[in-house]
């Protein structure tokens, strides 16, 4: 069976194989210490996703690596700065004046266009060459770019007083990420994805009624252009988001990747069979500090809670201090308690 097979019959729950589709998410912090490790656990334990070979054909603004030190620049004007290489910069200047509780000022904004500007026929045909589930090289995140642009705490404050020029300018940004979204969709990519970190250590970082207001539309749209061009949609989302999981199944989200232990696994086995949990393992104690033993139990309760003939992906992070024992024993546990040692 192909690994992109055995992905679409994950998410259908009709995983006979009883698999489950691997992913490692290796940042370069994990390259930059343990390349070795990370090449060796991807070869005894190969990925079934993988991403489209995108060219763009106008440039953007961007400039630097968000990942070393230094500073950096977005596709949207936003300036990162970095002290580690290896882990993601901070926004320290937000491009939308503070001051400016109007929104009036929009001129340092530059949205990036230039991405629709990519190659369909080199889309196409790096699909054809691979057999993994294809992800597209789209990934729309209004709620974090718009923290970027002016700031988490002023625009927290603005989602609260919800100023005029702030909510037009949403839904220009929401239309450029449709359109994004809707080119995408006429690839051949098995799945269109979206995300945006939601949550903190014990709730979400807004009121839920807020949440339900602004920004699950825009999730409802981008499903809804997956769907109606038959792509599965996949959506990340760090931290705590309990209270507003049941939203996201009821727009259709196929595939969930979110911090499934900051909530619990036996919290979570009430949406067992209603959507696909692309992971993740706990990379706050478990991956960084536990043991083998720890990811081994780790494994076996979100199989107990999760797993229905599918409805899990075995994906975890590798990144900052996490061990990378552990990162090999994660994916050996998966093999072990689903096929009983018998790895196909």
């Amino acid at each position: 069976m192909t690994s992109r097979r055995l992905v679409h019959e994950t998410l259908e729950l009709n995983n006979k194989i009883e698999r489950a589709p691997r992913q490692i998410w290796a940042l370069p912090w994990a390259e930059i210490h343990y390349p070795g490790a990370v090449s060796a656990i991807e070869n005894d334990f190969p990925g079934d996703f993988g991403g489209a070979s995108t060219t763009y054909n106008d440039q953007g603004i961007a400039v630097g690596d968000p990942y070393k030190a230094g500073k950096s620049t977005d596709a949207w004007g936003c300036v990162f700065e970095n002290l580690i290489d290896g882990i993601h910069g901070e926004i320290k200047n937000p491009i939308i004046d503070p001051a400016d509780s109007d929104w009036d000022d929009l001129s340092r904004v530059h949205i990036p266009y230039e991405w629709l500007s990519f190659d369909v026929d080199e889309v196409n045909s790096s699909y054809r060459a691979s057999d993994k589930f294809i992800l597209c090289g789209a990934c729309p995140r209004p709620f974090e770019q718009l923290q970027f642009l002016r700031g988490s705490e002023n625009f927290f404050v603005d989602i609260m007083l919800k100023p005029k020029n702030m909510l037009s300018f949403i839904k220009k940004i929401h239309a450029f990420y449709c359109e994004l979204l809707e080119k995408w969709a006429k690839t051949e990519v098995d799945a269109l994805n979206f995300m945006d970190d939601w949550g903190a250590q014990f709730s979400l970082l807004i009121n839920p009624r807020d949440w339900r207001e602004i920004f699950k539309p825009l999730y409802r749209d981008y499903v809804d252009i997956a769907h109606s061009n038959n792509k599965k949609i996949f959506m990340h989302s760090d931290g705590h988001i309990l209270e507003i999981i049941p939203d996201i199944i009821e727009i259709g989200v196929d595939a969930l990747n979110s911090q499934i232990f900051c909530m619990g696994t036996e919290k979570l086995a009430q949406f067992k069979g209603k959507i696909t949990f692309w992971g993740e393992m706990d990379r706050q104690h478990i991956m960084p500090f536990g043991s083998r033993e720890d990811v081994r139990a780790a494994v076996r309760s979100v199989v107990d809670n999760l797993w229905m003939d599918g409805g899990c992906v075995a994906q975890c992070e590798f990144g900052a201090n996490t061990k990378p024992e552990n990162v090999r024993e994660l994916f050996a546990a998966w093999d072990e308690i689903l096929l009983g040692g018998n790895r196909p």
